[in-house]
């Protein structure tokens, strides 16, 4: 079962979110009240496995999480970096994301970096666009709503 375990926003970038009930994700635009929610970017929501975070909590740092990636939605059994740039994921009901980027560059300011002196977001979190917006809540299913990738991504 691939389900949502957290959504999480944060007011400030650079920051870890704090998880919440609930988050009203507008089309292409983020997660409202989430400080990376912008229309002029590919990266709308990003998205982290709770598994992911289950590998830095292997290395010692079991009071790592959901959040603590800056990631606005911690999902769990769908593995996110593996799947090609444009594919579409169904959130709960109504939001639909298409993926634009896997990983990213980790700046020398991240929180997670300097607390623990590493980040897995930059190897295995994913950035989306928001094609349809809605509500999203821990619980929510997620899963590949159409895995035909595009070229170039976006």
């Amino acid at each position: 079962m691939t389900s949502v375990i957290a959504v999480c926003q944060s007011e400030k970038k650079g920051t870890k979110k704090t998880p919440v009930a609930e988050v009203t994700i507008k089309e292409d635009y983020g997660v409202v009240g989430d400080a990376h929610a912008d229309c002029t970017t590919h990266r709308q929501v990003s998205l982290l496995a709770i598994e992911s975070i289950d590998k830095m909590r292997a290395k010692g740092f079991d009071f790592l999480q959901p959040g603590d990636f800056a990631e606005n939605i911690t999902t769990k059994g769908i593995n996110l970096a593996s799947l090609p740039i444009g594919t579409r994921l169904s959130v709960g009901k109504e939001v639909i994301l298409e993926m634009t980027q896997i990983g990213k560059e980790c700046h020398a300011a991240c929180a997670i970096r300097q607390q623990v002196g590493d980040c897995i977001m930059p190897r295995e979190g994913i950035f989306a666009r928001v094609i349809r917006g809605g509500r999203a809540k821990a619980g929510d299913n997620i899963e590949v709503a159409d895995n035909k990738s595009k070229v170039g991504g976006h």
